[in-house]
């Protein structure tokens, strides 16, 4: 079975669908088999492959019809892995609302994912920037999150939360807990980030990833343009980096 990762922060502009896109896609490249989800209504993951145009069905279409076979698009191959994506649009908001009222609604991800298990060594899960019925679904489904966080007093906060709502989610999931927390964005020019980067690694300690995401105006160009980083010209420096975190997930429980 696919080990099952929700990349996760309650606060928005963290970096999380950039790390999706982006982990994903360098753990395919070491011959993994992906799939990557995107539970957010925003859609964001899914621009960032450029693939609007071959959408039929959605993640919620999923959600709501227990007998549809999950949708899948693949987006890129390689000689041993693969990447393949389950899309998202503004449809997924209300999806979460009629699943509002239905039996079994935090378990209906879960559901879904189970079928497709076998399929993939690992499943990404991009979350919404909420605790919502989505997020939540999200979190029962998987046994691992990864928490992009900036290195802002603010940021966290939102960590802070999380922790928080992954303490009440384990009453449905018990095997759910942090892999890893990953800083994002990151800045060290700046005094405060220099600090916080330093609270997070003395309170947290080896959870904190030892590869660090610098700010990088590629990884925006290549969402914009529907790549990941290391397919835009200027990018592979920030490849390399999605590359070694590749390597730290892999080797973590």
């Amino acid at each position: 079975m696919a080990r099952i990762i929700a990349i996760a922060n309650q606060k928005g502009g963290v970096g999380k669908t950039a790390t999706t896109v982006n982990l994903g896609t360098a753990l395919s490249r070491l011959g993994r088999r992906i799939l990557i989800v995107d539970m957010d209504p925003q859609g964001n993951l899914t621009a960032s492959f450029g693939v609007q145009d071959r959408i039929e069905k959605t993640m919620a279409d999923a959600l709501l019809d227990r007998n549809m076979p999950m949708p899948t698009l693949l987006t890129e191959a390689t000689l041993q892995g693969c990447l393949e994506l389950v899309p998202a649009n503004a449809e997924l908001a209300a999806a979460e609302s009629s699943l509002s009222n239905k039996l079994g609604r935090e378990f209906r991800l879960r559901d879904v994912l189970a079928v497709a298990g076998e399929r993939y060594d690992m499943i990404l899960i991009d979350t919404p920037p909420s605790l919502g019925l989505l997020t939540v679904n999200s979190l029962v489904a998987a046994t691992r999150v990864i928490v992009p966080t900036e290195a802002r007093f603010f940021s966290l906060q939102g960590l802070q939360g999380l922790e928080n709502t992954i303490a009440d989610v384990q009453y449905l999931n018990p095997n759910l807990r942090i892999m890893g927390i990953l800083l994002s964005k990151l800045d060290r020019r700046l005094k405060e980030e220099q600090t916080v980067s330093s609270y997070l690694r003395e309170k947290w300690g080896e959870l904190v990833f030892s590869t660090e995401i610098g700010t990088n105006s590629k990884i925006l160009e290549a969402a914009s343009s529907g790549l990941a980083v290391g397919d835009v010209p200027g990018g592979a420096k920030a490849a390399e980096l999605y590359g070694e975190l590749a390597q730290e997930v892999l080797a973590r429980d």
